[in-house]
């Protein structure tokens, strides 16, 4: 049993290094493609008794990567498309 799961965890590691690998050198092979996704912003506010206060911050225009993951410190445009809220804390 020990053994099986090994490999299952190694070929899962290395499925991610080449999947991973891939998505960096079609992104680079692109030319770094990059776009532009509206995002709704809030700010999270504590009051007391462990309530929060959401605050409305306006709509913003976010820089994000075409690619499958985060590449060149920007988030995935398709990941910023189905999350359109970001959230901040105080």
């Amino acid at each position: 049993m020990k053994r099986w799961s090994q490999r299952v965890l190694v070929a899962l590691v290395a499925a991610f290094v080449v999947i991973y690998g891939g998505g960096w050198a079609i992104y680079k092979l692109r030319g770094s493609p990059a776009s532009q996704v509206t995002v709704s912003q809030f700010q999270t506010l504590p009051l007391k008794g462990n309530k929060v206060e959401y605050d409305y911050l306006g709509a913003a225009s976010v820089a994000c990567s075409v690619s499958l993951f985060p590449q060149a410190g920007l988030s995935p445009c398709w990941h910023l498309r189905r999350n359109p809220s970001q959230t901040t804390n105080l």
